[in-house]
């Protein structure tokens, strides 16, 4: 009787754990779409994937990582349970990310593992990995998990919805800018010369190309469209970004802090000369040709190929 209910105790313990990590691989799948972007970002910088390749991995690692999530969750493992095997190549295929991030930016960064919900270290993020490969472990010894007739088709079925459904929710963008070489408009930029400002651009804007920017420092879209122009930056340091900014002195350095781009050229620009220049859409992204707006985009369609084709016509 004793060692029924020990087994029965354990079976149960073995489906919470089970619940658990399925309810985390589900959260961590959730996290990293708010917005996807961000994980896009993450993919560039520290993995220096090429940005086409950053969209479609951020896509499919969210997915596989949600129906994996789904079928532990639930306890299904299918044939010989492959999918809790999965789920720990994916999580070793991270441990190994963490540990080069570690070593080659250090351990202060935000690994990305939770979106920007929870910031983790990768050494923190390293111990959590560890503590699932170990929970794992114990469900492939000791937990048989659902079996039923069209266990194997259901697991299937979920996996390939798992892997479709982020490609239709959050489609790969089209790098193509607005209305490129139509519509076009001239734009008077005289308010960022005025005598008055703290800081004037040192380049004349009106001539030449320049990829110009008009952002709020507290606008959470402003800050993707920074970072992302901050990782091109870097890439390429000849891309002729400027930065508009709009804002309180006390929120410069948060910005900077979440962006990274304080080596992009900048300078500020407050109250009415501002809206009438960017807006009320932000970030407002301006391809400008001898003061002539061509193009427009947002921090979405901004394509680094896109801007450096346009720079050679």
């Amino acid at each position: 009787m004793q060692k029924d209910l020990a087994k029965i105790f354990g079976n149960v313990l073995l489906i919470l754990l089970s619940i658990v990590i399925g309810i985390t691989f589900l959260y961590s799948a959730y996290t990293k779409v708010l917005p996807i972007q961000t994980f896009e970002y993450t993919l560039v910088e520290f993995v220096h994937m090429p940005w086409w390749m950053a969209a479609i991995s951020s896509r499919l690692l969210v997915g596989l990582e949600a129906g994996l999530g789904l079928l532990i969750l639930l306890n299904i493992y299918s044939h010989k349970k492959l999918i809790l095997k999965l789920a720990n190549a994916i999580l070793i295929a991270f441990c190994i990310y963490l540990v080069y991030l570690w070593a080659t930016v250090g351990n202060d960064v935000n690994c990305g593992c939770f979106g920007d919900a929870i910031w983790m270290s990768p050494s923190s993020s390293l111990i959590k990995n560890g503590i699932l490969l170990l929970a794992i472990y114990l469900l492939i010894k000791y937990h048989k998990g659902l079996e039923f007739k069209y266990f194997k088709p259901i697991s299937i079925a979920v996996i390939v919805i798992g892997l479709v459904v982020p490609l239709i929710m959050y489609p790969i963008p089209s790098t193509q800018p607005g209305f490129l070489n139509k519509d076009a408009y001239e734009i008077d930029l005289s308010a960022l010369y005025e005598p008055e400002r703290e800081v004037i651009p040192q380049q004349d804007l009106s001539k030449g190309k320049h990829i110009i920017s008009f952002m709020s420092l507290t606008c959470p879209h402003c800050k993707m469209a920074a970072y992302k122009m901050h990782l091109m930056y870097e890439d390429n340091p000849n891309l002729p970004f400027y930065f508009v900014l709009n804002g309180d002195s006390t929120s410069l350095a948060p910005f900077w802090e979440r962006t990274q781009a304080e080596d992009i050229p900048h300078s500020m620009l407050s109250g009415r000369d501002f809206v009438e220049l960017s807006g009320l859409s932000l970030p407002a992204i301006y391809w400008v040709n001898d003061g002539t707006v061509e193009a427009t985009a947002t921090y979405i369609n901004l394509d680094q190929k896109e801007i450096e084709s346009w720079l050679k016509k």
